[in-house]
């Protein structure tokens, strides 16, 4: 009797110890990837085409004084802007493509699949063409016209899903449509452009960090962080979602609304991370599933991780992106697809083990 009472209580127990170590393992890798971002970051500041030494660049960072006046500013106006907008970019896109991936249950779903980027292209592109200018914010006339284009994809969106209840199916089949047709709108402005305009047009969809400066740098921090912040409050809801949409449902989650929330903080924050920068493609895409096989689908750890993952991905592709071509800057959307694809093509290899 005595056996059996210590074997029947030894299991819950056994559980917990389990899990307290599952739970102390996901904190440790995401600590860890908090050390290597900040490494990367730093590193990323570190690299650029002037060949700066590495401990003048460093007292310029940390406040010595009596540094070089141009190093000072290629240090603080160029290279740590640069740096901060392709961290800001990866959490924002990482975050994106891990909730689309959760609400609509489709380990291929992320903002650039789903038209939200194309959309931007498409108001980017309008922009350029049109030689709009808005008279007291000329500068930002290209990123507002971007952000308007990613609602705009995400509003056609909403609007054929709602009319089928806002299903994950409906959902993805309407973000393919709205890529589709986004893509030929922008082909067809492209197709309109004069040559000096086009090359205008193609470097914006390439993405370039050299467009981040003191300015547009806290817009899109100030938008990630409301995003995530918003977010927080409904992270066991989402994980529950993860179980589908019936067993969420039997535990008191209001699917539909769930998905109309997640889904306008995604088109909000995706929207703010490439009005600035242009097209990113394959973070949102890849970092989910970098972050899922690190922590499980557990969103208290997976968003976070996901985050990080996107920042690290956008940090290396931005270093990557200096040291390809010395003396100058290779477009970091073309980095991140060339990163990217391998990466796809690795999970396709790795079939028989499961991350999703």
């Amino acid at each position: 009797m005595d056996r059996s009472v210590a074997a029947l209580s030894g299991k819950p127990a056994g559980a917990v110890a389990r899990y307290r170590s599952l739970t102390a393992r996901r904190i440790g890798l995401i600590a860890a990837a908090v050390v290597l971002l900040a490494a990367v970051f730093v590193a990323d500041i570190l690299t650029g085409p002037a060949m700066l030494p590495v401990a003048t660049v460093l007292d310029v960072l940390f406040g010595a004084e009596g540094a070089d006046r141009t190093t000072v500013a290629i240090v603080h106006a160029i290279r740590l802007p640069m740096a901060l907008m392709a961290m800001l970019v990866g959490i924002a896109l990482g975050v994106s493509g891990a909730l689309m991936q959760t609400i609509l249950g489709n380990p291929l779903a992320s903002p650039y699949t789903l038209g939200f980027s194309a959309g931007a292209g498409f108001g980017a592109a309008v922009a350029i063409l049109t030689g709009l200018t808005l008279p007291l914010l000329p500068d930002l006339t290209t990123p507002l016209a971007a952000f308007v284009g990613a609602a705009m994809a995400a509003a056609l969106v909403y609007g054929f899903s709602t009319i089928r209840g806002m299903s994950a199916e409906v959902m993805v089949l309407a973000g393919i449509a709205t890529l589709f047709l986004f893509q030929s709108l922008l082909s067809m402005v492209q197709y309109l452009a004069d040559p000096e305009v086009l090359q205008q047009i193609v470097f914006w969809l390439f993405g370039s960090m050299l467009k981040a400066n003191a300015t547009n740098v806290p817009i899109v921090a100030a938008i990630t962080a409301v995003g995530i912040l918003l977010v927080l409050p409904d992270l066991w809801r989402l994980t529950a979602l993860r179980l589908g949409d019936q067993r969420a449902a039997a535990v008191g989650v209001d699917v539909t609304r769930l998905r109309v929330k997640v889904f306008a903080l995604v088109a909000m924050l995706t929207a703010g991370a490439v009005a600035f920068v242009g097209t990113i493609g394959f973070v949102g895409l890849v970092a989910p599933h970098l972050a899922r096989m690190l922590v499980g689908e557990d969103q208290r750890f997976l968003l976070p991780m996901s985050a990080l993952a996107g920042a690290l991905i956008m940090a290396g592709a931005s270093i990557l992106s200096k040291l390809i071509s010395p003396g100058g800057v290779v477009p970091i959307g073309i980095v991140t697809a060339v990163i990217g694809v391998p990466f796809l093509f690795f999970l396709l290899l790795r079939g028989r083990r499961r991350y999703w």
